[in-house]
């Protein structure tokens, strides 16, 4: 069993910049992809980023490409995802995910088999 904590979400102004962390513990962490998703109100979960358990493939979301960076720190079993550029599109809660390795992509919630509580972000402009 995988327990996922974020942090580092809150308040920002249009044009900046935040820095999500995900603490992962009670499983090896190299055998899971990580990912990043969001749920703004009234809205669908969606992805933002993934990571493959090496760290040596990453995929965002079209609306994140360029502005978002995924990593993660396999000695310290964490993931982040570095924000810029942030607009109020972005105003959502933001949930790490850790998903097994087995060949599922991480493009999709499919691919993730345990979810943190989420992380509010709202961009004001």
């Amino acid at each position: 069993q995988v327990q996922l904590v974020e942090s580092g979400g809150g308040l920002v102004q249009a044009g900046g910049s935040l820095r999500l962390s995900c603490a992962a513990s009670g499983g090896t962490f190299t055998m899971y992809n990580m990912g990043w998703f969001r749920q703004a109100p009234g809205k669908e979960r969606e992805f933002v980023a993934g990571i493959s358990w090496s760290g040596g493939s990453t995929g965002y979301a079209d609306s994140v490409k360029g502005r978002f960076t995924i990593s993660r720190d396999n000695a310290k079993n964490m993931v982040y995802l570095q924000m810029n550029s942030q607009n109020s599109d972005d105003t959502a809660v933001y949930y790490c995910a850790a998903g097994l390795r087995s060949g599922r992509s991480y493009y999709t919630s499919v691919g993730y088999d345990y979810w943190g509580q989420g992380t509010q972000v709202t961009v004001s402009s």
